[in-house]
């Protein structure tokens, strides 16, 4: 048995369906999703979150897939079109992009999780999948989905959650469950605002849901179906059709311990909600250090994104007051550091940054102009801001907090809204 084992697994991989839920706003990060959908936000020097998931799926052998997006899609569809249109459509794979459409009802979008899958349910039974993979689009990690569905089918189960432990002060955000010695999932509560359910021997900790579930085909159609027809539904996987399972069918659990890629030994399984603007800083910063959690480097399970065809960054002048240096970052192509100091930080591509600026413990986002003798600290400047020469930002709360977004910790959001610039002005 063991010999067939991958083969067993790309059998099931074959004749599995990712739906990729990205309609989300994300609206803890402020407005860097105030023109962009959280699964779109870049990510890591020159990727967009959407990416984790769309290359966790192709690594694992699965490559029917469906994006379904809503809110403020553009920038996502259109990198979806740029750099996910390799996959061929005669050996039958394929992106597909599932907008909210009104395909059963003029009157409604998407109302929910379960909802968004159930106006697409056509679509997806066309495709005559056995199993269908549903997962969250805005999280960092890297997973072979194969090895939950081999989990999934040797437990004979009619559903499947990927979880992962948190720590007990998290549980409020996520869907808690707990789990009996068989891995069958027993109580389950959503986003639990008082006592949740901890580990057995371990109080400080919480088994939480990922947002990654596998369903048997027919079975998740009828589950649909069914919630559709409840008037009192909120028509959500978690508030609504988790619960409704939990005691009626088989359900279990999968531990992201058993799938996940490319951790560092000893260390925890690296999973990332970036869902704040504080998260989001610390994640991308994270991957300027010498040896990071997540491996971006790793070509056995590569992350793939649309690759623009950019220069070599470059690094100018050699002067005592004017040195073009970068010291614990990553650099991305197009950028041009013109005498000018960079200090552990993330600079995605065609960044600029001019002479006698200092820029430190900073995520500049593409397409970035930083003017002469800047000082910015502690910052995330989104995509496009021309930073005036000699602003200074990161240093004095007060006087940001005038202009820009400041998280609780002191990370400055700037976007170039912020600073009267309009790149998506209507009027």
């Amino acid at each position: 048995m063991q010999k067939d084992f991958p083969r067993f697994v790309s059998r099931l991989t074959k004749n599995t369906v990712a739906l990729i839920l990205a309609g989300g706003r994300g609206s803890r990060l402020k407005q860097l999703t105030d023109w962009r959908a959280k699964p779109a936000v870049p990510f890591g020097g020159k990727f967009r979150i959407i990416d984790f998931p769309l290359s966790n799926c192709l690594n694992s052998g699965i490559r029917r897939i469906g994006v379904l997006t809503q809110y403020k899609a553009h920038s996502m569809i259109k990198h979806i079109q740029r750099g996910w249109g390799f996959l061929r459509g005669e050996f039958n794979e394929f992106i597909e992009l599932l907008p909210a459409q009104q395909r059963i009802s003029e009157l409604n979008w998407y109302k929910g999780t379960a909802d968004a899958v159930f106006q697409n349910m056509d679509i997806v039974r066309n495709h005559e999948p056995d199993h269908v993979l549903i997962l969250a689009g805005d999280h960092i990690y890297k997973m072979d989905y194969g090895e939950m569905l081999a989990c999934h089918v040797s437990h004979a189960a009619d559903m499947t959650m990927a979880c992962i432990e948190v720590p007990i002060e998290q549980a409020h955000a996520f869907g808690v469950m707990t789990v009996g010695e068989d891995g069958r999932v027993v109580d389950f509560t959503e986003k639990p605002t008082e006592n949740p359910a901890t580990i057995p021997g371990n109080p400080e900790r919480v088994l939480a849901s990922m947002g990654i579930y596998v369903f048997n085909a027919s079975f998740l159609y009828e589950q649909l179906i069914r919630d559709a027809d409840d008037p009192h539904s909120d028509h959500d996987f978690g508030h609504n059709i988790i619960p409704y399972l939990i005691s009626r069918y088989r359900v279990y659990a999968h531990s992201f311990k058993d799938s996940c890629i490319g951790s560092l030994p000893g260390g925890e399984p690296y999973w990332r909600d970036v869902g704040t603007v504080e998260a989001y800083w610390s994640a991308n910063l994270d991957l300027a250090k010498i040896t990071p959690e997540l491996d971006l480097y790793d070509t056995h399970w590569p992350i793939w994104t649309y690759q623009e065809q950019l220069p070599p960054a470059k690094f100018v002048f050699d002067e005592e007051e004017r040195r073009g240096i970068a010291m614990d970052s990553t650099v991305s192509g197009g950028c041009i550091i013109s005498g000018a100091t960079v200090r552990r930080s993330v600079l995605f591509s065609n960044v600029q940054i001019n002479s006698f600026a200092t820029v430190e413990d900073a995520v500049i986002l593409p397409d970035v102009d930083i003017g002469r003798h800047a000082y910015l600290r502690r910052c995330v400047i989104d995509k496009g801001c021309k930073i005036p020469e000699r602003m200074v930002a990161g240093v004095d709360r007060a006087e940001d907090e005038r202009r820009f977004h400041v998280t609780e910790n002191g990370i400055t959001l700037i976007t170039p809204d912020m600073l009267g610039q309009y790149p998506h002005q209507i009027r």
